[in-house]
C-alpha cells in the first residue's frame, strides 16, 4: 500500500467531513451530531464500534495479513469550545457561541480518513488498530469515560496527534518523555472576620491574609522545586469585598498550577495545603483549599516516539519535516491513555496565524495528509513489530 497516495486520494472526502464536523461543534460529554456523522460514516466502511451514548465511540478494524492478536490504538478527541467563531470562513460555525478553535473537527476527520483506508487495505496490515473518538477532552472527562469502557483493554501502543497553528503545514514534531504538563485547578476561600473599615483593630481582614497567600504561593516555584523541574502557580482569579469601607469577612482565590515532573506533581497538594492555611492562620484568618486534579503530566514512552520517527520519515516529503517539539505547559488528558499504556503524542503542524482556542483560528487543512499519513504507517509498523 502506498500510504501517501491513499491518503491523496481521499483527501477531498475528508476535507469535506472536516467542514461538516466544523459547521456542527458540540460541548462535553454530549456530542449527539458529532457522534452521529461519526457513526454513519463507520457504518458506510463497514468498520464494527460500540457507541458509549453520545460520549464516545470505539472501532476496531482488524487486519487480514496474517492472524494476530495485538491491538494499537489512535485516539481523536471530538469536543469544541464555548466560543462564538469569528473566522468568516464559508463552513463556519452553525451552533451559537460554540467553535471548534483546537483542531478537534480535524482531528476527527482525519482517524476517519483512517479508517478508510484501514478498511479497504485489510490485506496489508496485520492485528488490530482501535480507534477511539472521544468526548470531552477540553473538561478533562472523555479520555477516563472510554478508559471505563474497555478502550484499552489488550491494547500495546498508542498514539494521539494535536494540530499545531504555529508548525510549518507537512511537519510533525513529538519528542520523548514529558511533553504537555499536568493541570490542577484549585480554590482557596479565606474566611476572617468582617467590620468597619475605620476600625481594623476589631477585625481580621480576609483581603490582607488572600493578598499574603497570593505572594505566598510563588515560593512553590523559588523555593520549594527543582530549579531544573518547571512550575507555573497562576492565581487567575480573585473576589472579596462588597464595599469600600467595609472589611471583607471573604475573599475567594482561584488559580491553576502545572508541572511536567511526577515528583512535583505529588507535592502540589501538601505544598498549597500548608502555604494557605498557615499564611492565613499568621493573620488571624482561616483557609480551606478545594484543589482539582484535571489532569496527569503527559509522558510519552521513548520506544514509541523512537517508533513514530522511524514511521513519519517514511511517509514525510523530507526526513527533516520531522522535528523535536518543545514541551508547553498545556494541558491533555491523552495523559491518561499514556499513563497505562505505551503511547506518544504528537503536534501536526497547519500553518496558522492565530493560536489555539482564538475565535479567528484557521487551519492549513492540508495538514491532515500528513495526520492520516503518519497514524496510519505509526499503527501498521506498531502492529508488524508487536
Amino acid at each position: 500500500m502506498d500510504i501517501r497516495k491513499e491518503c491523496e486520494r481521499i483527501y477531498e472526502d475528508v476535507v469535506t467531513l472536516r467542514r461538516k464536523l466544523h459547521q456542527h461543534p458540540e460541548i462535553g460529554m454530549e456530542l449527539k451530531e458529532t457522534s452521529d456523522i461519526v457513526c454513519s460514516e463507520l457504518d458506510k466502511l463497514g468498520v464494527p464500534y460500540r457507541r458509549l451514548g453520545d460520549s464516545g465511540i470505539i472501532a476496531e478494524i482488524k487486519g487480514e495479513k496474517q492472524e494476530s492478536s495485538h491491538i494499537v490504538m489512535l485516539r481523536a478527541d471530538m469536543d469544541a469550545l464555548n466560543i462564538t467563531e469569528e473566522t468568516g470562513l464559508p463552513f463556519a460555525s452553525l451552533n451559537k457561541g460554540k467553535m471548534h478553535a483546537c483542531g478537534h473537527d480535524m482531528h476527527t476527520a482525519m482517524l476517519l480518513g483512517t479508517a478508510r483506508i484501514l478498511s479497504e487495505n485489510k490485506k496489508d496490515f496485520k492485528g488490530t488498530a482501535r480507534l477511539l473518538f472521544q468526548a470531552a477532552e477540553e473538561i478533562s472527562d472523555g479520555a477516563l469515560f472510554l478508559i471505563e469502557n474497555g478502550a484499552l483493554e489488550g491494547v500495546e501502543a498508542g498514539m494521539g496527534i494535536h494540530m499545531d497553528p504555529f508548525a510549518e503545514t507537512g511537519t510533525i514534531n513529538a519528542k520523548p518523555g514529558p511533553d504537555w504538563a499536568a493541570v490542577d485547578r484549585f480554590v482557596i476561600t479565606v474566611k476572617g472576620k468582617g467590620g468597619h473599615g475605620a476600625l481594623p483593630h476589631e477585625n481580621c481582614d480576609a483581603i490582607v491574609a488572600a493578598c499574603n497567600i497570593v505572594t505566598n504561593l510563588q515560593t512553590l516555584v523559588s523555593r520549594e522545586t527543582d530549579p531544573m523541574q518547571s512550575l507555573v502557580v497562576t492565581v487567575g482569579s480573585f473576589h472579596a469585598g462588597t464595599s469600600y469601607n467595609i472589611i471583607a469577612e471573604t475573599a475567594v482565590i482561584e488559580g491553576t498550577c502545572r508541572c511536567f515532573d511526577p515528583e512535583t506533581y505529588e507535592k502540589i497538594p501538601s505544598m498549597l495545603e500548608r502555604i494557605s492555611v498557615n499564611t492565613a492562620a499568621a493573620l488571624k484568618c482561616s483557609a480551606e483549599l478545594t484543589l482539582e486534579r484535571l489532569i496527569r503530566p503527559l509522558v510519552n514512552d521513548e520506544k514509541m516516539y523512537e517508533r513514530l520517527k522511524r514511521s513519519a520519515v517514511k511517509v514525510l516529503d523530507n526526513e527533516n519535516d520531522f522535528q523535536l517539539a518543545k514541551p508547553a505547559m498545556l494541558g491533555e488528558d491523552f495523559a491518561e491513555y499514556a499513563d497505562r499504556v505505551p503511547c506518544v503524542f504528537a503536534h501536526l503542524g497547519a500553518s496558522g496565524e492565530y493560536p489555539l482556542h482564538s475565535s479567528h483560528l484557521v487551519f492549513d487543512e492540508k495538514a491532515m495528509l500528513t495526520g492520516m499519513a503518519c497514524e496510519l504507517q505509526f499503527v501498521i509498523d506498531s502492529l508488524e513489530e508487536a
